[in-house]
């Protein structure tokens, strides 16, 4: 597609419209990226994209673009980047003929011998028109005069050359001087001219002239030869001698400045040296007229042709213009998608400037040259983003000269992300831990996921999935905060009844199509010490107060009542420990702190309050320790034989054997008494002064009482009667003398404390450095002749059978208390496990122990 303008049009003069040339949618050459390329030097046209007009940008001088060439083009592109594809075309700059004819002077002066023969041809300086075509200098033009006609010669691109021709010979003594006028005219219309005045002065002859070997001389230099070279030594000789056969070497008057600027002749020498460096690309030719001239008088200057051709050498790198760069490029890109446009160019000529570009074979990229001129770089495969998020790109182009010329150029082409990655939690299960009772709003556990895009494709927002826990929905338990994955609890748990529960974690990214991962996070609810212990057993029939009975000749380690508990919480906060916080006798009662079983720890006496009062608390292991308590109130039993009448049918069995067990009791119970009363009564006869009524020795136990507590500690001695079948049994006695000399017995003091007792009991000692009090004689008297009988105070079913209470008194004074147990056999005989008897009188505790087979 080529173009034709005049030079010097104004700006936005119209050129032509491109879009129509080209076929292109006027509409859409903004969108489709159109745009000319970029010259190195000066933009002379654009265009507008509205309509498609190339126009003029800058002023164009044809004369200072092309110089004297002929023919003037401007060679451009223009690019279509969507999609891409480069238009060449020219635009052909017209001549105008704006410039006039012009010598170098304004005068010449010429010395002709009188004896010059006729037909003595004088070159004379050309006129300048820096037009070209009919616009340059087409004729000269003589002034009339009598002896001189003027020649024009045509030589390559110096033009026309105005020749003075000799056409009547000379007479210096008639006329010494002659002025011509040299007129030049162009061809252009309007025609313009220029004239030069011509004084030729008639010198005395020297006849004879310089002549040159050749008219013309052809010379080949490298471009790039250093300053000073020698060009070509010019040889032209003279026949005459003396200053006239000396030769001096100039310029002609018409030689350009480019050529005086690169050139320098030696006057004398004949030699032309370079002047200034060459380049190949701006002159590869010069055209040298140099003048030869003697130094005789009236000497005739003679002239030859210098032609030097300069041959280019490889001295230019190639140049590299990133035309087009569409960066960044979507990761999501098909191999093939051009990414940058490159123009390639050699100043150089020939193989000089043949370019050659590469890349790196490592790169996902490639170079494609099927564009004249020009290199796409393309991808070769598919890119990620995640792996190479940028690449620098250094292409490399070489010249095919020697040595090659290289030339680098680097080209960072950065990926776009694609939203091709979902969401990743970097644990599929997580355990978070929450303590039971915490507050509403309360922040339980973070997860955090990540994703490797960038920009909204990894903003990431959380959310828990829609799932079940017991039949209500998951955000009833718990919420999360969709920014930063904090997991809030949505209500107050209960470890006692919810003590674990599974989530699942959505994580979502912001990407057009948006992607999404997921995590489970399993909740288990750690038990907090919020429940207080709950006594189970026994329960109180009437307000907070159990009531329980307790006979009053229970032995130590007797098992009264058993409190149980429970504990809602778990582990520690569970663990419970039972305590008395408050009895009306401490010494009285103990309780085991594991199980709850409430133990007597010694005998009940008489001082003993018939209404036993125990505060039990029960403590569980947290942190803070949680209590509960429960009262008893312990009614002591044992004074009312009328409790017989209240025997269940469950006591039948036993109550239909009661007169068998009476007549055993009333028995053995007779005897002791009598034999004791024998004793106290020949004592008393013996002696006038009588201290003791008696008492019975204390031994060792073979058997003994069983311990009933951990925590209880049964006394080793006491008083034992030894017997095999209960039908037929012995029995042994031991007396007391009145010097105390007897073993330990169980004789209690009357001034020892309630506590005294207690451990007397326990550590088989008296303590306190008491002694043991005997019945005075008058005590013993009223005791033998009293009248004796029996009453049934009670009757108690236990775990080891029934227990019968009895009292033994002499008149209204009560002398012994007899308590007697059946053991629980399948046996048509009755069996009994052991008997008990206590005296009331010595306040001492009588144990007969009856062994069953």
């Amino acid at each position: 597609m080529r173009y034709s303008i005049p030079e010097e049009l104004n700006l936005g003069a119209f050129v032509g419209n491109i879009a129509d040339d080209l076929v292109l949618d006027k509409n859409e050459l903004s969108a489709r990226g159109f745009h000319i390329v970029d010259s190195p030097s000066k933009q002379y046209l654009d265009v507008n994209l509205d309509n498609g007009n190339l126009l003029v940008k800058e002023k164009i001088d044809r004369e200072q673009l092309c110089g004297p060439a002929v023919t003037c083009t401007l060679s451009l592109e223009a690019v279509i980047e969507k999609p891409l594809n480069v238009y060449h075309f020219q635009v052909e700059i017209l001549d105008v003929n704006d410039n006039a004819p012009r010598f170098p002077k304004s005068q010449f002066r010429l010395e002709i011998s009188e004896v010059a023969a006729l037909g003595t041809r004088f070159a004379l300086e050309c006129a300048f028109d820096p037009d070209v075509g009919a616009n340059s200098v087409q004729s000269y033009q003589l002034s009339t005069n009598h002896y001189f006609n003027l020649d024009v010669e045509t030589r390559g691109r110096d033009g026309k050359l105005p020749v003075l021709v000799l056409e009547r010979a000379l007479d210096r003594e008639q006329e010494n001087t002659h002025r011509l006028v040299l007129t030049a005219k162009d061809g252009g219309i309007p025609e313009r001219s220029g004239t030069a005045e011509i004084v030729i002065a008639v010198e005395d002859a020297n006849d004879n002239a310089p002549v040159f070997s050749q008219s013309v001389y052809r010379v080949s230099l490298l471009e790039n030869v250093p300053i000073g070279t020698l060009v070509i030594k010019l040889d032209a000789s003279d026949l005459d001698v003396g200053l006239n056969g000396q030769i001096v070497y100039s310029f002609s008057s018409h030689t350009s400045n480019r050529v005086r600027e690169h050139f320098a002749l030696d006057p004398k020498a004949g030699e032309i040296k370079i002047k200034k460096h060459l380049n190949h690309k701006d002159n590869s030719v010069f055209e040298i007229n140099v003048q030869a001239k003697d130094k005789g008088p009236y000497a005739t200057p003679v002239y030859c042709h210098v032609v030097v051709d300069i041959v280019d050498v490889n001295d230019n790198a190639p140049e590299l213009t990133l035309t087009s760069l569409f960066s960044p490029v979507s990761e999501d890109s098909l191999p093939g998608t051009v990414v940058a446009l490159i123009s390639s160019a050699d100043k150089d000529s020939g193989e000089n400037g043949h370019v050659q570009c590469q890349i790196s074979n490592k790169l996902p990229f490639k170079l494609d040259s099927s564009l004249s001129g020009y290199y796409r770089l393309v991808t070769g495969e598919t890119l990620d983003r995640e792996y190479i998020s940028k690449y620098n790109v250094t292409i490399v182009c070489s010249d095919a000269g020697t040595p090659p010329l290289t030339v680098n150029k680097t080209i960072l082409l950065e990926v776009s992300d694609v939203n091709d990655n979902p969401p990743q939690f970097r644990q599929p299960l997580y355990t978070a831990h929450v303590m039971e009772n915490s507050a509403i709003g309360e922040s339980i556990f973070s997860v955090t996921a990540f994703d490797p895009d960038l920009n909204q494709n990894a903003r990431l927002t959380y959310h828990i999935s829609e799932t079940l826990i017991h039949n209500m929905p998951a955000s009833t338990y718990v919420s999360i905060n969709s920014d930063s994955g904090v997991i809030y609890a949505q209500r107050t748990f209960d470890y006692e009844h919810l003590k674990n529960f599974q989530i699942q974690v959505l994580a979502r990214d912001s990407g057009e199509l948006p992607l999404s991962g997921n995590t489970s996070v399993d909740i288990i609810i750690l038990d907090q010490n919020d429940n207080a212990p709950v006594i189970v057993h026994p329960l109180p029939e009437f307000g907070s107060t159990v009531f329980e009975t307790v006979s009053r000749f229970a032995e130590p380690g007797y098992l009264v009542v058993k409190v149980s508990a429970t504990d809602a919480d778990t582990g520690q906060n569970a663990r419970l420990t039972y305590q008395i916080l408050h009895a009306t006798d401490a010494s009285l009662f103990t309780i085991s702190p594991d199980t709850g079983e409430i133990w007597t720890i010694r005998n009940i006496v008489n001082k003993d309050v018939s209404k036993q009062r125990l505060v039990i608390g029960v403590k569980d292991n947290g942190m803070p320790p949680l209590t509960a308590t429960v009262t008893f109130m312990l009614s002591v039993t044992g004074t009312d034989v009328q409790m017989l009448s209240g025997v269940t049918s469950d006591n039948a069995e036993f109550v239909s054997n009661s007169s068998f067990y009476l007549v055993i009791t009333f028995g053995l119970t007779s005897s002791i008494f009598l034999v004791i009363l024998i004793t106290l009564a020949i004592k008393v006869y013996n002696s006038s002064s009588v201290d003791t009524c008696g008492c019975l020795t204390a031994r060792n136990s073979r058997n003994g009482l069983r311990k009933g507590s951990r925590s209880l500690q049964i006394p080793a001695n006491y008083v034992e009667v030894f017997g095999g079948d209960p039908l037929s049994q012995s029995f042994r006695y031991d007396t007391c003398s009145s010097s105390y000399s007897t073993k330990r017995g169980f004789l209690s003091s009357h001034r020892g404390t309630m506590s005294a007792r207690k451990n007397n009991i326990l550590n088989g000692d008296w303590g306190n450095g008491d002694t043991p009090r005997t019945p005075t004689h008058a005590q013993c008297r009223s005791t033998m002749n009293s009248e004796v009988r029996f009453l049934f105070k009670s009757e108690k079913k236990t775990p080891h059978g029934f227990d019968l209470e009895l009292q033994l008194s002499s008149g209204t004074v009560p002398i012994m208390k007899i308590w007697v147990r059946k053991c629980p056999r399948e046996n048509p005989f009755i069996r009994l496990c052991y008997l008990k008897a206590q005296s009331l009188i010595l306040d001492q505790l009588v144990c007969y122990s009856i062994s069953c087979p």
